[in-house]
């Protein structure tokens, strides 16, 4: 005990130690502290990146080249889908977009799904016509859709033949030659199949469908059409001959399926003339 009692007075010394060791630790945990921050702030930030437009639009071209399989075209359409989520005001999306659904609609064998893509054609024409009204895409593709849409439902083809009209004739006006005349095309279909108290008239289907089959000769589903028309007025033999030309045409590499429709419409024809 004694020699607790005679021990030096170190208690000043202690504390100034401790202080010391405070001070240090304290600038460490600074340093770190600063070290995390600055880390931080250079990491990057723990999501998806943005994809460039042009990718995505590569890929869907890609993917809708191969649109026998109709899941490629629901793929096409998907990464159409996404892009606009971070680009919503692109008009090379939305025109595609009215595009792709257009031939879902056309070629699956499911009502649903056929209603779904007309339906989201139309919103994704209206978007591209929104965008660019002085470019024939949207205008097409838009006018297809109703048309698509009114074959769904007398009542949607009562209310749509007024449309489909002003956006084909608008197309005609921007740039007749699009899509090898497509805008020909479907205004005479328009006339072919449509009632009489709609406005259908055989007659103005031809003129249309001959003016059109001028300008894009190689458009192989437009002279299917004229042949059904030739055949509605009763002149067979106009008829077989487009028939004929269909089936002797060699199809481009890059409109197969659209050859393939031609050719399925053809074969009724034949089968109706006979």
């Amino acid at each position: 005990m004694r020699l607790l009692y005679n021990s030096p007075d170190l208690s000043g010394d202690h504390d100034k130690m401790l202080a010391k060791v405070v001070i240090v630790i304290c600038l460490v945990l600074v340093s770190i502290g600063s070290i995390s921050c600055r880390n931080a702030a250079t990491a990057p930030v723990d999501r998806v990146a943005v994809r460039p437009t042009k990718e995505a639009i590569v890929e869907a071209d890609g993917l809708y080249a191969q649109r026998l399989d109709l899941v490629k075209v629901r793929q096409a359409i998907v990464a159409l889908r996404q892009a606009q989520a971070d680009d919503s005001t692109n008009y090379e999306l939305a025109w595609r977009m009215a595009k792709y659904n257009y031939y879902l609609g056309s070629h699956t064998p499911e009502s649903t799904e056929k209603s779904k893509a007309f339906h989201d054609g139309i919103e994704a024409g209206k978007l591209a016509v929104q965008l660019q009204n002085d470019k024939p895409e949207g205008h097409l593709w838009l006018g297809a859709n109703y048309g698509g849409n009114a074959q769904l439902s007398m009542l949607a083809g009562m209310s749509e033949v007024d449309e489909i009209k002003s956006e084909m004739e608008t197309v005609l006006k921007i740039d007749e030659r699009y899509q090898a005349g497509s805008a020909y095309m479907v205004l005479g279909q328009l006339y072919l199949e449509a009632p009489r108290i709609f406005g259908g008239d055989v007659t103005k289907a031809i003129s249309y469908l001959e003016k059109g089959i001028k300008i894009g000769p190689e458009n192989d589903l437009m002279r299917a059409k004229l042949a059904a028309a030739y055949a509605a007025a009763h002149r067979n033999e106009d008829a077989r001959k487009q028939i004929e030309t269909i089936m002797s045409t060699k199809p481009s590499p890059d409109f197969v399926p659209e050859y393939n429709d031609a050719v399925a419409e053809a074969k009724k024809i034949q089968e109706q003339l006979k």
